[in-house]
Order: structure tokens, then sequence, then C-alpha cells
């Protein structure tokens, strides 16, 4: 079983090391694994060379197989859970950090609508690994910061945020929104890619298309890590723009949110659950009430 997952993940991003950051091992060893299975099965996955990696005939054939066999091991605690549950089932809902308090309201309402089926519960985390959570049947539900591809889950839009630019409070005194150009000499921070959504890389490459080009990285360290180095003046982040944002709990001394004039970046969140689980399964009537209560997404 590890070693599909092994094939699944480099076949999904057709780089070892990308795979091996998300099944959170080393590049050496996973190479080895893939070749175990390879030599094991006698056929050829992979076209390896220094600058891509591709299915073979044989790898392609495989891949649907290996997805097929992962849903039903995955499926089964959850299937179990099915046939033994309760009257009332306690189910647990991935929250991701800076939810914003009108969608914790929204996921209240819920909760409240549910009640007499289902406790829900929340559990924290970041979106990549809530998701897999979801994907194998810890986590009924999660909220996940967008984008997220994985065909067996299905997404409701729930929340759309707007990001503003998170700079030095006392070199933009006074002003109420600022221009990319007034950022070029200002390195771009993030926090740390193991705590910041997907949707943050697509940020850092808009950026630097649009002449934002010094970075300053870091490492072992949260957002208040960024909130640091903005205060001293010496960088510039993108962050939730409503004062209502949890995220502005890491505003510092000298550091303050403005609107960008010239580009417009959201947040987009959306609410995940496994497909199976939600037409005919054991979470159909929670997906439903989920549904009634998101049907019209917010946006801030």
């Amino acid at each position: 079983m590890l070693h599909l997952r092994y094939f699944v993940a480099v076949a999904e991003e057709l780089n070892f090391t990308a795979a091996a950051r998300r099944l959170h091992m080393s590049t050496p060893p996973l190479s080895q694994r893939i070749k175990d299975l390879e030599n094991e099965i006698g056929q050829r996955l992979f076209d390896r060379s220094t600058h891509h990696v591709m299915l073979t005939p044989a790898g392609t054939a495989l891949l649907p197989i290996a997805r097929d066999v992962l849903e039903q091991v995955n499926s089964i605690p959850w299937r179990l859970s099915e046939a033994t549950r309760p009257q009332r089932s306690t189910v647990f809902l991935g929250v991701p950090a800076g939810v914003h308090p009108e969608l914790r309201e929204r996921i209240n309402t819920l909760a409240g609508l549910v009640r007499e089926r289902f406790e829900v519960k929340r559990w924290p985390g970041a979106t990549a690994d809530l998701v897999t959570a979801v994907r194998e049947g810890r986590l009924a539900l999660t909220l996940a910061r967008l984008p997220v591809a994985d065909q067996a889950l299905e997404q409701l839009a729930v929340m759309s945020e707007r990001l503003g630019a998170v700079v030095p409070a006392d070199r933009f005194a006074g002003r109420d929104s600022i221009a990319l150009a007034e950022l070029t000499d200002l390195p771009y921070v993030a926090s740390p890619a193991e705590i910041t959504p997907a949707y943050f890389d697509q940020l850092d490459r808009q950026l630097s298309e649009l002449g934002i080009k010094k970075r300053i990285k870091l490492a072992h360290t949260g957002f208040g890590g960024a909130a640091e180095i903005i205060s001293c003046g010496l960088a510039f982040s993108l962050s939730m723009l409503d004062a209502m944002s949890p995220m502005q709990g890491y505003r510092m001394e000298n550091v303050t949110v403005l609107p960008i004039t010239d580009f417009h970046p959201r947040l987009d969140t959306a609410l995940l659950w496994h497909r199976d689980r939600a037409h005919g399964g054991d979470l159909e009537e929670l997906v439903d009430a989920a549904r009634e209560v998101f049907s019209e997404p917010l946006s801030i």
C-alpha cells in the first residue's frame, strides 16, 4: 500500500522532489521505493531524465488502478464507522488558521442545524494536512484555502477575502492605499510554506512578474515572524485586509495593512468532503445541510 501511495504522489506531481515533499520524506528513498515497485510488477512506470519525469504506458494504466485501491483502503474506517455508528455521530470539521469570524458563525449555524444527528467539533491544522485527513476519512469535512485539486473530494465555495499589503506603518503614514510600484524596493516576505496555503505560491510568482523581485525567506517561524520583519521596516507581505480577520491579530507596532490599487488578490476558502461519503454515504445529511447554510458564499 505504501508503494502505491508513493507511485500516485510521483504520478500526480511528475517531480520526485515535489512528491517527496508532499510525502514528508527525502527524495532518494522515494526513488528507491519506485524502483522496488517497478521490480515487483515487472514494468517500468516512469521515463526519467534530468529534465523531466513522464509516465510510461504501464504507469498510465496503473494510475487509475492504484487510486481505486487506495480509495477503497482509505474508506475502510468510515465504512466501518457507518456500519457500527450510534444514532448521533460525532464528526470533526477541519479549520485552518485565520478563519474569519463570519465564516465561523456559519459553521456554528451548520452545527446547530444538524445537532440532532451530528455533533460537529472543529479540528485545527494546515490546509494540506486537513485535506489529506478528509481524503483518508479521519475528518468528515474541512475548510480549505484554495486551490485544492483532489478528484476524490467535492468543494463548496464559502468565502472570498480580499488581501492587502502588510507594510511598515511609519513609511506609509497617513496613507489609505498603496501601489505596487511603491513596494519594489522592499523585499516580499511570506510565512513558511508549511503553514501558508498553496495560493501564496501563486501570489509570489505574480508579484515577481509585476516587478517585485526581492525576497526574504523565513523558516521555523509562524505568521508572527513575518510581522517582526515588517515592523522593523525590512519587508512587506500580503494578508487579509478586513479588520475583523483574525490574521489582523499578528499586527505589531509599526505594521499596517493597506489595499493595493493596481493588484487585487483574493484568498478563496471552500468546504470539502469526500465524494463517496456524501452521495448515499454517512455524510449525506450533513453535506445537504452545508449546501443550505453556504448557498451564498461570503465575500469580504
